[in-house]
């Protein structure tokens, strides 16, 4: 006779690591037009956030930006960037709830074009959080792997 005994283990807490669009929605105020996040598709509790875009023609900038050349605006990739900065911001400890507004941008380079039928992947790295209230990050965003745009982003906690 064979007895088979379980051992017991203690359920560790699952860590989420991928959020949808109503997900997002959820953690952060912004609305179309300018909800510029489709997905978290990887997620490091208190240190990172990769994002992803799907940048089509019917956004709502590229009538007017540039008629004849669509291209997204960079200030929008930089507030792409910003609003998976507000999903790490959002989940750290006592932040539920809380909005973070654009405090600064530093050392921010436009490398390439983003064009309609781009995916943009924005990888957002908490690099400072201080006093609970001032967040520095530094961010990227990619197109097919290359480097359409980079910078440091500061946030501060918007009463």
């Amino acid at each position: 006779m064979t007895i088979v005994t379980e051992a017991l283990t203690e359920l560790e807490p699952v860590i989420k690591t991928t959020f949808t669009v109503e997900e997002i929605r959820q953690l952060l105020p912004h609305r179309y037009p300018f909800a510029l996040v489709d997905r978290i598709i990887d997620y490091v509790p208190g240190q990172k956030a990769v994002g992803l875009k799907n940048v089509t023609i019917n956004e709502p900038f590229f009538p007017g930006h540039i008629p004849s050349r669509p291209l997204m605006p960079g200030v929008l990739i930089v507030e792409s960037m910003a609003q998976v900065g507000g999903v790490i911001l959002t989940q750290l400890p006592g932040m539920k709830g809380k909005f973070f507004a654009f405090a600064g941008i530093d050392k921010t380079r436009f490398r390439r074009p983003v064009v309609p039928g781009d995916q943009l992947i924005m990888t957002v790295e908490l690099l400072s959080f201080k006093m609970n209230k001032i967040a520095k990050m530094q961010g990227e965003a990619r197109v097919d792997g290359q480097l359409a745009a980079q910078g440091e982003m500061m946030f501060s906690i918007f009463d």
